[in-house]
């Protein structure tokens, strides 16, 4: 049975808001919040590929203590210029 778009959404917007660290909740979940229901298949597609991630490894990525996977960096750079956007109130 093919998941529909709707509960895909869901499950991505739930898994977001519940991770093991509560920075990657708020983090992936704020995200999750502004953008899935608005994103195309392909950002779907790319957020699930980073969520499937480990919170750890995520947030070293996101805030630029490592490096991340080629791979992933698309994503991660936007997800860390909309995070220091927030941050400094942009």
């Amino acid at each position: 049975m093919d998941e529909t778009r709707e509960t895909r959404v869901k499950r991505l917007r739930m898994r977001a808001g519940h991770r093991g660290i509560k920075e990657m909740d708020l983090i992936l979940g704020g995200w999750a919040e502004r953008h899935l229901d608005a994103a195309d298949d392909a950002t779907l597609d790319a957020f699930e590929t980073v969520m499937a991630e480990a919170d750890h490894d995520l947030y070293q990525w996101v805030s630029g203590q490592a490096e991340a996977p080629e791979g992933l960096r698309p994503f991660l750079e936007l997800l860390s210029e909309e995070m220091r956007g927030q941050a400094t109130g942009r």
